[in-house]
């Protein structure tokens, strides 16, 4: 399986990584701003999403809407503002930095198994 890390902290990026490695991802493209995001995302179209919104250069939000706008991807919101996200995105599955290896898993295990993808929301 293959996910996609919208994170721009790279220390957070390596965590996410490990976490998800722990789920069985077994290969990962990390991103820094939103234009990688979204060009990574379609030379290789990945299994899951973890996003954080407030990049250095972009929006994770942004990302994530052009990169499903055609196609369902579970999306995991991982960032230090929630309310933030939840006043941008319908349904999003939000993990709070910081958090832990157990808010990763359950939040994985939420997006795929409940079926909760990313919607556009305008």
């Amino acid at each position: 399986m293959h996910a996609l890390i919208i994170e721009d902290e790279f220390l957070i990026a390596d965590l996410i990584q490990d976490g998800l490695r722990d789920l069985g991802y077994q290969s990962f493209d990390i991103a820094e701003s939103e234009a990688a995001a979204v060009k990574l995302a379609a030379e290789r179209c990945p299994d899951l999403v973890t996003a954080d919104d407030r990049l250095t250069d972009g929006s994770g939000v942004e990302a994530v809407r052009s990169i499903c706008e055609n196609r369902p991807i579970p999306v995991v919101f991982i960032t230090g503002d929630e309310r933030h996200i939840r006043d941008e995105v319908l349904d999003a599955i939000v993990v709070q930095k910081p958090f832990r290896s157990a808010d990763l898993k359950d939040a994985v295990g939420l997006a795929i198994t409940k079926r909760i993808w990313f919607r556009q929301t305008m």
